[in-house]
């Protein structure tokens, strides 16, 4: 797809979704707010489109809880009830359609990760920052957090090399189905991926 009109599609999406959903996006900011606490809004440096830092935007899904030596707790055991639905549902991904505005992602992409992944990334694995991160992307409808890292970082690399319209319509499609079925969500243990440390 060419960068401009997939950059006016992002745009244009956003600002629907963000019009649409603005009362739900209004809900939920209110509950975890008296759930949680604030922040409502998890705010994180990433790294983007040639591994340029970012702030990327998510609902706080965990609270700020520490053991007795003050480090903070696991990140399954401080994931509260609303945040594991919210991870479930998806929803904890509305604040990145700002993120998408900005032009700092893009609707379909590989996801944004960790900056400290960046040290272990292979040539090849590297070459997912050669697009913008995206809200979902190829890996995300073929497995998400049920496949392993190498073959996540495959699938985010041929996602670059064959990218176009309708293959981005087939993925946020298919992204649609899968949180619908619940499908490919989350571990079962609580919700969040291990850390990459190189293959």
């Amino acid at each position: 797809m060419c960068c401009f009109f997939k950059r006016l599609f992002d745009i244009g999406l956003s600002l629907i979704l963000m019009f649409v959903f603005s009362p739900l996006i209004f809900g939920l900011a209110t509950i975890i707010l008296i759930k949680v606490g604030y922040p409502i809004v998890f705010r994180q440096i990433r790294p983007g489109y040639k591994n340029e830092n970012f702030v990327v935007y998510k609902f706080r899904t965990m609270t700020d809880a520490k053991d007795s030596s003050g480090n903070l707790l696991p990140d399954e055991r401080r994931l509260t009830k609303l945040g594991n639905f919210l991870r479930k549902a998806s929803l904890d991904e509305l604040p990145q359609l700002w993120n998408v505005i900005k032009g700092e992602m893009s609707f379909v992409g590989p996801r944004p990760l960790l900056v400290e992944y960046l040290p272990y990334y292979s040539k090849e694995q590297l070459r997912r920052h050669d697009v913008k991160p995206g809200i979902t992307g190829w890996a995300q409808i073929n497995g998400r957090n049920a496949i392993t890292w190498k073959k996540k970082f495959e699938l985010d690399v041929w996602y670059v090399d064959n990218q176009s319209f309708i293959l981005d319509m087939k993925i946020m499609f298919l992204t649609v189905k899968n949180v619908f079925c619940r499908k490919n969500i989350n571990f079962a243990d609580g919700g969040t991926e291990y850390y990459f440390r190189g293959e």
